[in-house]
């Protein structure tokens, strides 16, 4: 396993540094620019705050220095949010958006998990019609639906839950749910295939066959199995649920990094987009590292190469 971590942590360099190029190259190919507003600057102001910002070099020793800057852990300063640096936003805003995404991904795991495991126990009957509907309705609803509905419905008219913001516990249930229901949606159908596939193989009749109950033939034996389609999806789900967090933080006045992504692309923040936008590579690098680490965890079959 060391050997396995060592040569994928070692191929995300470059990686990386591809990811840094692109992304800093389309950006400033890209119409406009952080001070092209409605209002036209003087030029002499205009002048010193591209040598401020080093705007005034050529394209190849703009990149040169980013890069070198992000050796040093220095993602740049905000060309809007005038005295913070990129670091100094993500530090603030990074643990609101986990926090939403944790509650988000328990979630689609409490909830998608048996919805899936009860479908697959219960096949054409109908709880395996009743939870596949239910699985269907929050694939098919996005969240910039589900999420005023939500707020209708518990703020509104039943009154037990506070609109929006962040800080109480309370404030952390409808945003969690609203970015959680699809993904709870889409791992009720993996578990739903991968029990389905399992249930039917020997040693699970072999398991039946010595008398163990329903539920340890389950939990003990099938499950484990079963939910390998679960954990390969895992990586990408968790990072779509940080980068989907965009609407619903919208949605509900949350101060994360959906926040400040949109507004970067708007204001044409160069430093900051790509602070988002390196930051959401490495997540999605590394969530894909540990899902393939698990993933040899949960079935000895799988060698790590």
């Amino acid at each position: 396993m060391i050997r396995f971590l060592v040569r994928r942590l070692a191929s995300t360099v470059p990686l990386v540094l591809g990811i840094v190029v692109v992304s800093f190259l389309f950006m400033r190919l890209a119409p406009g620019g952080p001070f092209d507003d409605e209002r036209t600057l003087d030029p002499t102001i205009r002048a010193n705050l591209d040598a401020r910002y080093g705007l005034d070099k050529p394209l190849s020793t703009q990149l040169g220095m980013y890069v070198k800057g992000l050796f040093r852990g220095d993602l740049g300063p905000s060309f809007k949010y005038t005295g913070w640096t990129v670091r100094e936003i993500i530090a603030q805003a990074l643990p609101v958006s986990l926090t939403i995404g944790l509650v988000a991904l328990s979630f689609a795991l409490l909830v998608g998990i048996p919805l899936g495991t009860l479908g697959a126990l219960r096949h054409n009957q109908w709880p395996d019609y009743g939870a596949m509907s239910v699985a269907l309705v929050g694939i098919c609803v996005p969240n910039f639906i589900l999420g005023p509905l939500l707020i209708i419905v518990f703020v509104f008219w039943l009154g037990w839950l506070p609109v929006g913001g962040f800080g109480s516990p309370a404030q952390l249930l409808l945003p969690g749910i609203t970015l959680g229901a699809v993904r709870a949606a889409y791992i009720a159908r993996l578990m739903r295939a991968g029990m389905l596939d399992v249930v039917h193989q020997d040693y699970i009749r072999t398991a039946r066959a010595k008398g163990l109950s329903e539920r340890v033939v389950v939990a003990k034996h099938a499950l484990r199995t079963a939910i390998l389609p679960v954990v390969s999806y895992l990586g990408p789900a968790v990072a779509s649920i940080l980068v989907g967090s965009v609407v619903v933080e919208k949605v509900f006045s949350i101060p994360g990094m959906g926040t400040f992504f949109v507004n970067s692309a708007l204001n044409r923040d160069y430093t900051l987009a790509m602070g988002t936008v390196l930051l959401y590579s490495g997540l999605l690098i590394t969530l894909n590292i540990l899902v393939d680490v698990l993933y040899s965890v949960l079935d000895p079959r799988v060698e790590l190469q």
